[in-house]
């Protein structure tokens, strides 16, 4: 099983706080915020993940995450020289994905559940496509999935409509068969020149080869990608954090919890950040065992 994550894009909508930084390397609350789709990625089963990333910022995530071993996984790069829409991953990550089914993650979406593992596995061990949809107030601003009258089939898929025909909005996870990459090739570019992940589920959904998979009110779901998204969702992970005492969106503890790495890799990692805060959590996992 392989991982995409996006990490491209221009950020103007985070401006100027993007005009130095890429978006997802900001900060939510107390680490990057492309950590957090990461971790979704690992606790799916993904070890062997792609980064999409823009020329300019290749570097940056290499400094952050290196090639992946210290966390048991197999991290590569791609660049994407320009947006050109979520479906382009799977152009420009053709040889990465080959024959394997691959899931994919926006570099700005944050999950959060007690049950988002057990979510995230049936995503990654199932066929053909499995998406996500979660009830939001306003679906106008997202791609929107319409059910039959069982409430469970999905029986249309529309991207930012003006009337939308139900409140169940995409999120950003996605997961796929290798053919992907072909339907990707083949759909046509927009009228902003993209190619739309919405195309994508609705080859899927006409092939029937959809599934859409609910998350009920016992999730969360975040996009990062505005001002007012970023604080909220720093305040979402500050107040989890504080009162439960546990980290969301830890690659070290996922990794741990996994079994990536054993119990002399994860002091490894916390050797040289034992004095910081986030390195007394992992201590503190360490010495409970």
């Amino acid at each position: 099983m392989k991982g995409i994550v996006l990490s491209g894009g221009s950020g103007t909508r985070l401006y100027p706080m993007t005009r130095a930084a890429n978006k997802q390397l900001l900060p939510v609350y107390n680490k990057p915020m492309v950590y957090y789709p990461l971790t979704t990625l690992m606790l799916a089963g993904c070890r062997d993940i792609l980064l999409v990333v823009n020329p300019h910022d290749e570097e940056a995530y290499r400094r952050l995450f290196g090639d992946g071993r210290q966390w048991g996984l197999e991290v590569r790069y791609a660049v994407q020289p320009r947006p050109g829409g979520i479906a382009e991953v799977f152009i420009v990550g053709r040889e990465f994905v080959g024959k394997d089914r691959v899931g994919l993650i926006l570099g700005d979406n944050l999950f959060y559940g007690d049950s988002l593992p057990a979510v995230a596995e049936r995503g990654a061990r199932g066929r053909d496509a499995v998406i996500y949809a979660y009830w939001v107030s306003d679906p106008s601003a997202y791609g929107v999935v319409e059910f039959g009258s069982d409430g469970e089939t999905p029986v249309g898929i529309v991207e930012k409509p003006k009337a939308p025909r139900s409140n169940w909005a995409i999120t950003g996870l996605y997961f796929y068969d290798a053919d992907v990459c072909d339907v990707a090739a083949q759909i046509p570019r927009s009228a902003r020149g993209e190619l739309e992940i919405s195309d994508v589920n609705a080859w899927y959904l006409k092939e029937r080869r959809l599934t859409v998979e609910k998350l009920g009110r016992g999730y969360a779901w975040l996009d990062t990608g505005t001002p007012s998204s970023l604080l909220r969702a720093a305040q979402f992970v500050e107040t989890v954090e504080d009162r439960q005492g546990l980290q969301i969106g830890s690659p070290e503890e996922v990794a741990w919890r996994k079994g990536y790495i054993d119990d002399a890799g994860l002091a490894r990692l916390i050797e040289p950040i034992r004095d910081s805060e986030y390195g007394k959590y992992l201590q503190r996992l360490l010495a409970r065992g």
